[in-house]
Parts: structure tokens; sequence; C-alpha cells
């Protein structure tokens, strides 16, 4: 035993290899280690109306759903998310913003997050129509329920259900729902038809233009209005309802409310707009390192491959950078 580890510390590569094993076999377990930091709280609102299921939008070169790709959009956010952040999930349809779950840590609920955001869709929406300005008084209303603290993320293409009037436009002047909410739009700039799908999530059709009337009161949208579902479609191709990322009036709402405003279709760009909400607290929390040590254990390995020339030139070129450093 005593020559097989005067062996080891004897060699350069086999003690690196030695180490970069050990390294590995740590970052396994996920180690973390306290962090004094910013805790960031978040109640992310998805709407889940149907002009979400249009299709103007891209993940990994493939067309996509706008509510396909909010899902997607959410689970990379989280997955970026540092232990200790909190998450809950509502949905917006209609007028109202229902709350799935109160938040929850990220790390330890990730599953649980991740299970819930892969199965929310359009046929979860309790009303057909869509008014975002009374969503958003409605989030306002969910966010004093929560037993913390939060910033909203809203994810919306901001397409009127049926079309925004001032007869049925919400009051945001009087706004006391705080600062810093973000908005997140989703969809795209080509007018995309929006279709029609029956029970069992297949389409039969596409929403016609006469859908959304433009006459104040009439909402044939809702299947309330009715008392039965409307399996009407667009016969025609220059009948369907167009729709596409209502970009101005969501910055209006943004403006209205002091919140934010983001498109949605850069990762990074909503990222850093979460980040600059203002945080819950600034508390202790794990932060994971086996990143860390996953990366010295690759480091620690392509060293003990390394030519001793090129080692000792490296570190030639280290004390040269080192001395002219120094203070004359």
């Amino acid at each position: 035993m005593r020559n097989l580890f005067n062996l080891i510390f004897r060699s350069r590569e086999l003690s690196m290899l030695a180490a970069a094993f050990l390294l590995i076999l740590l970052a396994l377990f996920h180690p973390t280690i306290p962090l004094k930091r910013d805790i960031y709280t978040y109640l992310l609102v998805v709407d889940i109306t149907q002009s979400m299921n249009a299709e103007d939008m891209v993940i990994d070169g493939h067309k996509t759903s706008r509510i396909d790709y909010t899902r997607h959009l959410i689970h990379d956010s989280i997955a970026s998310m540092p232990c200790g952040t909190r998450v809950g999930v509502a949905l917006f349809a209609g007028v109202v913003v229902s709350t799935l779950f109160h938040p929850i840590e990220v790390c330890s609920s990730f599953d649980a997050i991740h299970g819930t955001v892969e199965r929310l869709e359009w046929r979860e929406a309790w009303h057909g129509n869509s008014r975002l300005g009374f969503g958003l008084l409605s989030a306002s209303a969910a966010l004093k329920a929560l037993p913390e603290p939060a910033q909203v993320v809203f994810f919306t293409d901001g397409e009127e259900a049926p079309r925004l009037h001032a007869f049925n436009k919400a009051d945001l002047s009087n706004w006391q729902g705080g600062k810093g909410w973000l908005l997140v739009g989703i969809g795209g700039n080509q007018p995309t038809p929006i279709p029609k799908m029956d029970e069992n999530n297949k389409v039969i059709g596409y929403w016609s233009n006469n859908t959304y009337q433009l006459e104040p009161g009439i909402a044939q949208v809702s299947e309330e209005t009715r008392g039965q579902r409307d399996n009407a479609v667009a016969t025609a191709d220059y009948e369907r309802f167009l729709s596409t990322l209502d970009e101005p009036y969501l910055q209006g709402l943004a403006k209205e409310i002091h919140g934010l405003y983001v498109r949605g279709d850069n990762r990074q760009q909503v990222l850093a707009a979460m980040h600059r909400q203002k945080p819950a607290r600034h508390d202790t929390a794990p932060l994971r390192i086996d990143g860390l040590l996953a990366a010295l254990s690759g480091l620690l390995v392509v060293l003990a491959y390394l030519p001793q020339h090129t080692l000792t030139m490296l570190r030639r070129t280290a004390s040269r950078w080192h001395l002219r450093r120094r203070p004359l």
C-alpha cells in the first residue's frame, strides 16, 4: 500500500488524474456552499388563451406555437436560476389570474415546477375572452395573497378578444400592484392565423374575423355567451383572423403599471430583465459548485497529458507576466 501511494505522489500524471477523479466524484453529489446574496422570488403568469396556439415562434430552427415556446422559455429560465430562487406559477384567461402554487425553491422543487409548466395549455382556460388590463388587476390581488413578496413576470402575446374599446378597458390609473413587473411579449410580427381546436386538442380549422366582433358588447369568443361550444371556423384563407404580437399595447400597459417590457424571443434578454427586478431579500443561500468542480476536473485531465516542456514554458510565461506587473 505504501508503495502504491509513493507511486501516485511521485507521478505527475497519476496524481492529477486521481485528483480529477475525486473532484468529479464530489461533483456528482451536487455540493453547495453558503453565500450571502440577493434572493429573488417570482410569480410567473402564463397567458393560456387560444391566441397563444398561433405558430409564429421558433425553437431550434423549427416553427412552434407561442404556448410551446413559453413553456420552453420558462424551463430554460428556471434552469438558469441559482439555488435559493423561489418561483410560483399562475394562469391567465378571461379577466382572472389563478395561482397554481405559491413560490417554491427552484433546486429542491425543480421536477415539480418542470412538470407543472410542461402541462400548461389552452384547455386549462376557464373563459374564452381575454382582458389583459383586468388580468393585471387580478394578478395584483393574487400577489397580495402570497405568503411572501414576489415580482410578477407575465408571459403574453397581448391579444385581446373581443377587440379592446374604451368601454371595456380596465382603469389602471390608480395602480397599486407595485413597481417593476415584467411583461414578456410572446409572438412574431408576421400575421398568423389562430388554430381552433376540439376537446382532444386536434385542429378543426382557424378562428375567423367574425369571431372578433368589433361591435361593442359582442364577444363570441366566449362559450359562456353562446351557451355551447362554437365550432364555426373560417371557410377561406381570407376569412381567417390574423394575430401578431401586440408590442405597442404591451409597452403601454408596462408604462401604466410602472413596469418593464421585453420581447420573449431572446432568453438572455428575458433573464437580464428578470435580474433587474427588485430582489425579495438579501440572505444566505446555497451556491452549487458542482459545475466548478467538474471544470477543475477537466482542467486537471488536460494538464496531466501535457508534455513536460509545455508545462515548463507555461510556468516561464506566467513568471514573466508576474514580474512585468510588479511595481518598480
